[in-house]
Order: C-alpha cells, then structure tokens, then sequence
C-alpha cells in the first residue's frame, strides 16, 4: 500500500472480522460505479467493484487482484477513504484508485459500470456499505 494508507493489516477487520475491499477509481472528474449482478438480494445495486482479502494479502494487492479479475485493468491504490463494519460480519474498506493500464469491462459480479460525477453520484442505488464512501468521493470529483 502506498502513501501511508494503514493497509498493512492482513485480512481482519475489527474483532477478527473478514475484510472487503472496494476501490474508488477516480478519473477525470468521474468515479467508476459497478452494478451489481449477484445475489439476488444485492442485484441491481451499485457498488465500489473489489473483494474480499484472502490470507497473507495486503488490502492493496487484494485490490489489485480484484481489479485485474472483474475489471480486466491494473489500478494504482492509494489512500482509504472510508471504512465501515457491515452487519457484524464484515469490515468494508474503499481506497481511492487510479487506473494504470486497462479500460474497465463487467467481466464478473456487475452487469453495468458506469463513470459518474458528483452531481450524478446522490442519484444510484447504492449498496449501505458503500454510501460512507459515496460521501468521501464527491468531493474528489469537483463540481
């Protein structure tokens, strides 16, 4: 993990609780916004696209793996922005991202990405989790 971010946690969250990770790939005033295929429960709505970090994984290689796997691009991590416990089973962290090489393709869990500004960002149907992080992007994205 670059810049001082606190990843160097290694897949456990608060009181040993799994860890998610989800990246905020900012590019030209715009955050990249996953919809969500699967489950059924969680289809429809909008996510940070990542995943859960696997043993001995850093938050950013996790990341990093993610990417490469529903997104088919290399991203540069860089710091959190936010963090949340979901339900009592799982801590969220969302990292802010740039793209190093790739354009973003749905390759598996999402049906739609999407680029949004911040006067777009109020209007999806995002998942709880990801909301905290909504509200630490949108000032990253300008007007």
């Amino acid at each position: 993990m670059t810049r001082g971010s606190g990843c160097d946690r290694r897949g456990t969250g608060p009181a040993d609780l799994p860890v998610v990770v989800g990246a905020a790939i900012v590019r030209a005033g715009s955050v990249l916004a996953a919809r969500r295929s699967a489950p059924p429960a969680l289809a429809g709505r909008w996510e940070f696209p990542g995943g859960k970090v696997e043993d001995g994984e850093s938050d950013a290689d996790a990341l990093t793996r993610e990417c490469r796997e529903e997104l088919g691009v290399d991203v540069e991590v860089g710091t959190q922005l936010a963090r949340a416990t979901v339900r009592d089973v799982l801590e969220l962290r969302v990292y802010r991202c740039t793209l190093r090489a790739g354009e973003p393709v749905a390759l598996q869990d999402h049906d739609e990405l999407r680029w949004v500004g911040a006067s777009e960002l109020g209007g999806l149907d995002w998942l709880p989790a990801d909301r905290p992080a909504v509200a630490a992007v949108g000032p990253l994205l300008g007007p």
